[in-house]
C-alpha cells in the first residue's frame, strides 16, 4: 500500500478530529484568560500614584477615543477590551451611547463598571442647597457667587414662564416666585445653565408641592395657596408657631381684614428691617401692591419660596381665635385675640427692647 491509502486518511481524520476541540478549547481558555485580565482593575501596585482620577469627555468623542484616554490614563488595560464591550453594548441598547462630562473615576474599578458609568452619564456633581424662605433674588445672588452664571440670567429665565413644559403654573404670573422648590439638589457639575436650575426648581415643585395642592379640598386657587404660605414662612421662625400663624392670616382673610404682614411690606420696598432697624411708619405707609397694611387680601404673588411645612400648614390652618401676633425678635411671637391684647403686646415689646 501506498502513503495516500484510505487507512492512513482514517488515521489522520481521527487525529484531527481529536485535536479540534482541544484547539478550541484552548483558544477559548485564552481568550478568556485575556478578557478576564483585561477588564479586571488596576491594581495599586501597578500605579502607586493613581487613585481617583478626573476624566473629561467632551461632546462628540468617539468610544474608541474614550478607551484610548482610559488606558492612557492608567484605568483600564486594554482599548481593545473597550472597543469589544463598546459595540456589544451598542447593539444591546442601539439608542443609548457614552455621555459627555466629567468623571471622577477610581482604578480599583472594573473596565465593564467604569464603562457602564460613563454610558449612564453618571458625571461629578454639585451640591446646591436653596433654604426655605429665600426669594429670586437671593438665589441669583448665591448662584451668581458660585460661579455657575450671572444672577441677572437666572431673574431672566426665571421671569420667563415654561407653561407648555409646566402647564400646571398660574396663567398671568410675571415671574416663578414661589414655584422654584426650595431644597438640596445635586447638579452636573459642568452643565450648570440658569435654565437647568429653574427647571430642576420647577420639576420638585411638581412632584412634591403639586400633589399636595391637587390632592387638597383647599379653596385657595394655586397661586393663592402659594402666596399666603410664602408670607407665612418668612414668618414663621419657630416650627410649632407656623400652623397657629397660617390659622391668624386665614381668619383675616375670612373677615376681609388686611394680613398686616411685614414680610409683604419689605418685598414691595426691596428692604429687610432687622431689631435694631425696623420698618418705619413711612414705609408702612408707602403705596405698594405688595403693601398688605394698606391693601385686603393676598398680594399679586408670592413673596418667597415656601417649604414643605409651611404649605402644608396653609393648605388646613387651624382653627384658632387669635386675631393678631407681634415678633419678640427672638424668633418667637405674641399672639393676640383683640387689637387691645395686641397693642399692649406691642408696647411691651418695644419697652423691652429698650432696655
Amino acid at each position: 500500500m501506498g502513503n495516500g491509502s484510505p487507512g492512513s486518511g482514517t488515521v489522520k481524520w481521527r487525529l484531527f478530529r481529536l485535536f479540534l476541540p482541544l484547539a478550541a478549547g484552548l483558544a477559548g481558555w485564552q481568550g478568556w484568560a485575556w478578557w478576564s485580565w483585561a477588564t479586571r482593575p488596576v491594581s495599586p501596585g501597578e500605579d502607586p500614584a493613581h487613585q481617583t482620577v478626573q476624566i473629561q469627555i467632551p461632546p462628540g468623542t468617539s468610544g474608541q477615543q474614550i478607551g484610548e484616554d482610559l488606558e492612557a490614563a492608567g484605568l483600564i488595560h486594554s482599548s481593545l477590551a473597550w472597543k469589544i464591550w463598546s459595540r456589544w453594548q451598542a447593539y444591546q441598547s442601539p439608542t443609548g451611547g457614552f455621555q459627555s462630562g466629567t468623571y471622577a473615576l477610581a482604578a480599583n474599578r472594573s473596565m465593564t463598571d467604569i464603562a457602564r458609568t460613563i454610558w449612564k452619564g453618571e458625571v461629578i456633581q454639585t451640591s446646591v442647597t436653596i433654604p426655605e424662605g429665600w426669594n429670586r433674588r437671593q438665589m441669583a445672588a448665591y448662584f451668581e457667587q458660585r460661579g455657575f452664571f450671572k444672577a441677572s440670567e437666572f431673574m431672566a429665565v426665571t421671569e420667563t414662564i415654561p407653561r407648555q413644559k409646566y402647564p400646571w403654573l398660574p396663567e398671568g404670573i410675571a415671574h416663578l416666585e414661589g414655584f422654584l422648590f426650595p431644597d438640596t439638589y445635586q447638579l452636573p457639575a459642568e452643565q450648570i445653565t440658569a435654565e437647568l436650575v429653574r427647571n430642576r426648581l420647577l420639576d420638585q415643585f411638581e412632584a412634591i408641592a403639586l400633589p399636595l395642592y391637587q390632592q387638597s379640598t383647599t379653596r385657595f386657587s394655586l397661586l393663592d395657596w402659594v402666596t399666603l404660605s410664602s408670607i407665612v414662612e418668612k414668618e414663621a421662625v419657630i416650627a410649632d408657631e407656623r400652623p397657629t400663624i397660617a390659622g391668624v392670616f386665614a381668619n383675616r382673610l375670612s373677615q376681609n381684614i388686611p394680613l398686616g404682614a411685614d414680610p409683604t411690606v419689605e418685598y414691595g420696598l426691596g428692604i429687610s428691617q432687622t431689631p435694631d432697624k425696623p420698618l418705619t411708619w413711612a414705609q408702612v405707609g408707602t403705596p405698594s401692591p405688595y403693601n398688605t397694611y394698606i391693601n385686603q387680601g393676598l398680594p399679586p404673588t408670592p413673596i418667597a419660596s415656601p417649604g414643605l411645612a409651611s404649605l402644608k400648614a396653609t393648605l388646613a390652618p387651624p382653627a384658632t381665635d387669635y386675631m393678631f401676633f407681634v415678633a419678640r425678635y427672638d424668633g418667637t411671637h405674641v399672639f393676640s385675640r383683640t387689637l387691645k391684647q395686641h397693642e399692649a403686646a406691642k408696647q411691651a415689646i418695644r419697652q423691652t427692647l429698650k432696655r
